[in-house]
């Protein structure tokens, strides 16, 4: 284990200038292309799926729906969780191109077999000619997405994501024209899935031509070795990458799957409305975190006690979002989903909230999450994650079997990603990087904040209370935090 003495949390006034400079440079610039992609990319997806399920028949939508589930899921496995590794290997050789060739050739291959993998189920778990067919060719984008990913975590690296948003946007924006082409003029959805491979073919010649500050040709890098026994090595060697990324995967997958088979089916869409709303508030710490991991990397090659630091302050940021995600459901929901869903499914307000318990701890986490796998400690978060996979799913089957309540899937995921929390402090108190009392700190002010809402919010009408409360809790951080600011002022 790691032990090392701390710095002091006083801070210079040239150390206090670097940080600024760092979250005002690369972590929020880097941040805020990864966020508004995102965002701007879910909302023309949602436009173009509701486009599809108002122009053709029921029959063609869910062909192309199911088609589509399937592709996403394998589309997840495909990439093999590899970005961490690579990010890493490239920060610490200074952007070898020997990696960037191992990394895309491996991408390359991966994505073709995942393709094959996509058809064989296609063929395997349908009958119908269309869902098989429209699998076929929307499948191929596994291929063209596992090469856009190596353009994109090189972007992430080094903190050019501005270049990813710039390119993904423009496909998003012709994807958003064939919509509104479709709206007046007669097409087939497998001709409509046509489309989409182009559309994806030609995002891949811009990330090709323009994606990076330099020119990458195929030829170049593919002309590079990667054998068959180098390709095993990789794999066996970051086989805990792989088994992480598998299993964020099937985590979020397990709480669908049991409400789909154990519950009632209108307990079915309280669940996906709830996680629809949770995915959403997850954007953001799940994209600021692909600029943050670069950092931790970068930092602890140089100086890890600066890289600790950095991780304090971040770990502050996350905790106060996680809060506030939450607070702003707990006052919000039963006003927010009816409005979004219509006013049939005003009773899942509170099941939605049950889920957002889990929003208090999750940036957190995977802050953590990041830390270790920066301290090449990826084995110890693996089985972080088998574990508190295995306890979602014997919390969740075995509360189902007892209690056919949607809220046994909400205590399952919140109860697992405690003890993830948890477990991970105790790693990294015992590695030296967090001490026992900053972690008890952030659970004590946790429940005291959530208490502290819960028992005022009835007193102050909802409308106002959430505004109120934080800049009440904003003023009094200002105030504790002055010397910050005092010393900030101070010349050097």
């Amino acid at each position: 284990m790691l032990h090392r003495k701390i710095k002091t949390e006083s801070l210079t006034h040239q150390q206090l200038s670097n940080l600024f400079h760092l979250f005002k440079g690369r972590l929020v610039g880097n941040s805020f292309w990864a966020i508004l992609s995102s965002v701007f990319q879910n909302v023309i997806f949602s436009i173009f799926f509701i486009v599809i399920a108002r122009k053709y028949s029921s029959t063609d939508f869910s062909s192309y729906i199911i088609a589509n589930t399937l592709y996403g899921m394998i589309a997840s496995f495909s990439s093999l969780g590899l970005s961490q590794w690579f990010i890493r290997e490239i920060k610490q050789n200074d952007f070898d191109t020997s990696i960037i060739s191992r990394f895309l050739k491996l991408q390359m291959l991966s994505g073709a077999f995942f393709y094959s993998i996509n058809v064989f189920f296609s063929y395997a778990l349908y009958e119908s000619d269309l869902i098989r067919s429209i699998s076929f060719l929307l499948g191929i984008n596994i291929i063209f997405d596992n090469i856009i990913y190596v353009f994109k975590t090189i972007n992430i690296s080094r903190y050019q994501q501005r270049k990813s948003f710039v390119l993904t946007s423009i496909e998003a924006f012709i994807k958003l024209m064939l919509a509104g082409f479709l709206l007046h003029f007669e097409m087939s959805i497998f001709s409509v899935i046509g489309f989409l491979v182009i559309f994806r073919i030609m995002t891949l010649l811009l990330f090709f031509k323009y994606g990076l500050s330099e020119t990458i040709t195929v030829k170049k890098y593919w002309n590079q070795s990667l054998g068959l026994r180098e390709l095993r090595q990789i794999l066996q060697s970051n086989i805990y990458f792989v088994v992480i990324g598998s299993v964020s995967v099937v985590y979020w997958a397990t709480g669908s799957l049991l409400v789909s088979k154990l519950l009632l089916i209108d307990q079915v869409a309280d669940y996906e409305i709830s996680f629809k709303l949770f995915s959403m508030a997850e954007i953001i710490p799940v994209m600021v975190s692909a600029s943050v991991f670069p950092i931790l990397v970068e930092k602890g090659k140089s100086d890890p006690e600066e890289r600790n630091h950095f991780f304090r302050k971040v770990f502050f940021v996350y905790a106060i979002y996680g809060l506030l995600a939450y607070t702003f459901i707990y006052s919000y929901a039963s006003t927010l989903i009816p409005i979004l869903f219509g006013d049939k499914y005003i009773h899942t307000a509170s099941f939605c909230i049950q889920m957002f318990w889990t929003i208090i701890i999750f940036p957190t986490a995977l802050l953590q999450a990041n830390l270790l796998v920066a301290l090449d400690m990826e084995k110890t978060d693996m089985w972080l994650n088998l574990l508190s996979l295995a306890l979602n799913f014997l919390i969740a089957f075995s509360g189902l079997q007892i209690f056919k309540n949607l809220s046994v899937i909400n205590y399952a995921i919140f109860i697992s990603f405690l003890f993830f929390h948890v477990s991970q402090d105790i790693v990294l108190v015992k590695s030296g990087i967090h001490t026992k009392s900053k972690a008890l700190l952030f659970y004590i002010s946790s429940v005291f904040l959530l208490l502290s809402y819960h028992f005022l919010s009835p007193f102050i009408s909802s409308n106002y209370f959430f505004f109120l409360f934080w800049l009440i809790v904003g003023i009094i951080l200002l105030i504790y935090n002055k010397g910050f600011l005092i010393t900030k002022s101070l010349p050097a």
